[in-house]
């Protein structure tokens, strides 16, 4: 009997141990926070710690949060001083550090970098678990975000081969050997590729157990959406990707919200960034490893191309091993 229907016909008995830790890092979250905090709330199977660093708000999201943990015995709250306007990118994943640097790694089986303006499904968590169990491979995982408008949902696009950056749920196995995050824009990028190079699969499913509702949509930034796609453009250059690759995935983001403007604004600040020699992302075997598979996403599709990049990369898994490589 395979994993999968193993994990079916038992699902009072999981196959392995489910402690998941939830970090959260968030400033100035009140108007969704109750929304987040809830959905976590509901959920069938309850994590075992939330880490939920406050870095530096002014409005009532740090009342919100001292509520929250009153009610809640497995919710934390870190509280950071205010460091003046938001530092994207690297500055997010200080604020998850903040969290995670106050635990064990080896006290839990899952790590979950979660923001705190998302509605999650009831089952979400120990849906991944299931799926995970099922698949040894599997390192990091998600469903898919929608935001609403005008009573729609409307997908944010978000490819099948990574994990989605606002709730990226990791074996804590694998989030150690990649060696974690990089405090720099496209850390939610780079990541899913270094698990690739290792033989991890990086994976999110557009499923209804699994697809969650994004309260303040991606790319958006916090202060507008053209800021916000200029800053996925500057991402792009950092982390290395080839020009004829940035221009094919503008193409196909061209009709989706803001409409063409999107697609200007991403490729605006990856030219940008290249017109002015800004740095990139200092691994040549991860450079020369992204761009080889990006042309193959070319040539041949993307799910096409990363299947058999994972069937490849299989012999490079050693789902045991904790030690990073060197990043």
């Amino acid at each position: 009997m395979n994993a999968e229907i193993a994990a079916n016909d038992t699902p009072n008995a999981p196959a392995a141990p489910r402690r998941y830790l939830l970090v959260t890092p968030c400033r100035d979250e009140a108007k969704y926070a109750r929304r987040t905090l809830d959905s976590v709330a509901a959920q069938t199977v309850l994590p075992t710690l939330w880490v939920i660093v406050d870095d530096g708000s002014k409005d009532e999201t740090p009342a919100i949060l001292a509520e929250y943990a009153a009610r809640y015995p497995w919710i934390r709250v870190v509280t950071r001083g205010d460091r003046g306007d938001r530092k994207l990118g690297g500055g997010v994943i200080d604020a998850f550090y903040a969290g995670y640097d106050t635990i064990n790694p080896d006290d839990f089986d899952y790590v979950t970098k979660i923001d705190l303006d998302l509605d999650l499904p009831a089952g979400y968590f120990e849906e991944l678990m299931r799926r995970m169990e099922a698949d040894p491979r599997i390192g990091t995982a998600s469903g898919k975000p929608y935001y609403t408008k005008d009573g729609q949902e409307i997908s944010e696009k978000c490819g099948d081969e990574t994990s989605v950056g606002m709730v990226k749920f990791y074996r804590t196995a694998c989030f150690k050997q990649i060696g974690g995050f990089v405090r720099e824009l496209m850390w939610d990028g780079i990541d899913c590729h270094r698990c690739r190079m290792l033989g991890w699969v990086a994976v999110s499913w557009d499923d209804p157990k699994l697809n969650f509702e994004h309260l303040r949509p991606m790319g958006t930034s916090h202060k507008n959406w053209w800021t916000g796609r200029v800053r996925h453009g500057v991402g792009q250059w950092y982390m290395g990707t080839g020009v004829a690759y940035l221009a094919a995935s503008c193409a196909f983001r061209m009709f989706h919200p803001p409409v063409v403007v999107g697609s200007m604004a991403m490729m605006w600040g990856y030219l940008r960034s290249m017109l002015h020699r800004k740095p990139r992302y200092g691994n040549d075997q991860f450079r020369d490893f992204l761009r080889s598979y990006q042309w193959q996403c070319l040539l041949r599709g993307k799910t096409k191309a990363t299947r058999e990049l994972n069937a490849h990369q299989e012999k490079a898994w050693n789902g045991l091993a904790t030690k990073s490589p060197k990043a």
